[in-house]
């Protein structure tokens, strides 16, 4: 087995990725541009998308990653948007491109344009997390999108076996579709909350060793999709519910065991959705090589068309979605008064594609039941690839100034920071009031320095936040508490350059040495993270 390609397409997309950070472009089109223009380098091998990899093994961890990041609180407290975007839209996106290819294309057959529909319905995962980041949307929004890129894939797989088995010839109605679509929803979820207890259970079983317990963190999503799928369910569910549960339960867990899941999945989120956007630029040559009986400016002809009812029909749906509900419920409009058309607006532009809809489309058969060529698939699979470039291109590099325009508020950084302040006050206050009651025992007694040091400490906790709220020094710019911090840093790299010294003189040997640097380590995490918003 030739490794090459794999480690090329790896190191590659995270080398682009890491250029990214230092350009005002957002990583996934420049990664998208940069695969690309790859695809026609000699040399470069053929990267084609194969769905019985993509979805099971690539899937599954981005969704984790996103779940364990999300908010199930906010989730909650927005489900009807939610709801109405992951479900709703999709299957409206389905019908709406699906008709208006089949009006477009001579002779494409609806079933197959059903099946186009179900394909480019869902905004993607990682694009919606991955831009949002980037632009510091508003909280609101941010939660809408995410909360709908979670769940949208479960929807557009469903509706997509249902049109691909009208188009098949394998018989589907309407009602047989339906009886699908409750079936897989209601049993991932189903999945998801039997999976999560016991899950849970099993990694704080497993607190005393963190390497265990991120070795079992790793396998959670591919167990949980894979347990959904082999009973019929939705994978995607059963993954999103498992992430929300334990990413909600976290703080149950060894301090250790965050500290290295944290770096875990960030490790793999970053080099997953690199490679995932590479993946999206170079299957180029891969789609205009299958055109067939089309032409090219032909196909592009439709590809626009396409496009642009992608982009309309979300519009069509998430004005009305937005508005209808607050006509009918005073309660709504009780509850959700600051709504203005700036958050539909840029809601409605958010909707970008990605790599999951590249995966269904190469996920078509190349046959029907009777025997015969599906009808235009290679048509359906560059329209696909021209609606994720067309999504990502052309709304990815226009939501930024987009947003700029409308002057959407930002994210109140002060009151952010008070009410942080504020939280950790009335923590330390209930840590002091039990330092002094076990200091009241016996069994705990000790010397009065170092009972001040935990009392010191404690304070220094406290005031930390509140500090970013004061004055700045006049000569540096720093606060107090961004002063402290870097001489707490300038002091632990003395220290650590001192056990380095140690080491190479060989009076201590190389495993003290670490361990003593795993401390300093950790006192310096505490240092930086305490100066974090």
């Amino acid at each position: 087995m030739n490794v090459m390609p794999l480690l090329l397409l790896v190191a590659g997309s995270a080398g682009v990725a890491g250029l990214a950070r230092r350009t005002p472009v957002p990583a996934p089109l420049l990664l998208v541009a940069a695969g690309l223009g790859a695809s026609y380098i000699p040399g470069i091998p053929d990267y084609t998308l194969n769905p019985h990899i993509v979805l099971p093994l690539l899937l599954p961890p981005l969704l984790h990653t996103a779940a364990l990041e999300a908010s199930y609180l906010d989730l909650r407290a927005n489900l009807r948007p939610v709801g109405l975007l992951s479900v709703g839209y999709v299957l409206f996106a389905t019908l709406a491109v699906g008709y208006a290819a089949y009006l477009v294309v001579p002779g494409l057959p609806l079933t197959a344009a059903l099946v186009l529909g179900a394909v480019v319905a869902p905004p993607d995962a990682v694009a919606a997390t991955a831009i949002a980041r980037r632009l510091g949307l508003p909280h609101r929004i941010t939660t809408i999108l995410q909360g709908e890129s979670l769940v949208n894939d479960a929807t557009a797989i469903t509706a997509y076996k249902v049109a691909l088995a009208a188009a098949l010839g394998t018989g589907a109605t309407w009602g047989a579709g339906l009886k699908e679509f409750v079936v897989a929803s209601l049993g991932g979820v189903g999945v998801g909350l039997v999976l999560m207890v016991p899950l849970h259970w099993l990694r704080r079983r497993l607190r005393e060793s963190a390497l265990l317990e991120n070795t079992l963190s790793l396998l959670i999503p591919f167990t949980a999709y894979a347990a959904a799928e082999q009973v019929g369910a939705s994978g995607v569910l059963a993954v999103v519910v498992v992430g929300l549960y334990l990413g909600h339960r976290s703080w149950q867990v060894d301090f250790e065991t965050r500290l290295q899941e944290e770096a875990v999945w960030k490790m793999v989120s970053f080099v997953l959705e690199s490679a995932v956007f590479a993946l999206i630029g170079l299957q180029l040559p891969v789609v205009l090589r299958g055109l067939g009986e089309f032409g090219t400016a032909q196909a592009l002809g439709y590809a626009v068309v396409v496009f642009g009812v992608v982009v309309l029909a979300r519009y069509v749906w998430v004005f009305p979605a937005t508005y209808l509900p607050r006509l009918l419920s005073a309660r709504i409009r009780d509850r959700e008064p600051d709504t203005t058309w700036k958050a539909p607006v840029v809601v409605g532009w958010a909707g970008m594609r990605g790599v999951v809809s590249l995966a269904i489309a190469f996920s078509i058969p190349m046959t029907v039941r009777d025997g015969g060529p599906f009808p235009a698939r290679t048509l359906v699979l560059f329209l696909t690839f021209t609606t994720v470039i067309g999504t990502l291109v052309v709304q990815g590099l226009t939501l930024p100034p987009l947003i700029r325009a409308l002057r959407l508020p930002a994210r109140d950084a002060e009151a952010e920071t008070l009410a942080e302040a504020q939280a950790q006050n009335e923590a330390s206050r209930a840590a002091e009031a039990r330092l002094d009651a076990l200091l009241q025992d016996g069994r705990n007694a000790l010397p009065g320095p170092l009972a001040d040091r935990l009392r010191t400490v404690l304070e220094r906790r406290r005031n930390a936040v509140w500090e970013r709220l004061g004055a700045v020094n006049e000569v540096t710019g720093e606060s107090a508490d961004d002063t402290y911090r870097r001489l707490a840093r300038e002091m632990i790299d003395a220290e650590r350059r001192v056990f380095v010294e140690l080491r190479d003189a060989r009076r201590i040997d190389d495993e003290m040495m670490r361990t003593l640097l795993r401390r300093l380590d950790l006192e310096e995490a505490t240092a930086y993270r305490e100066g974090t918003p």
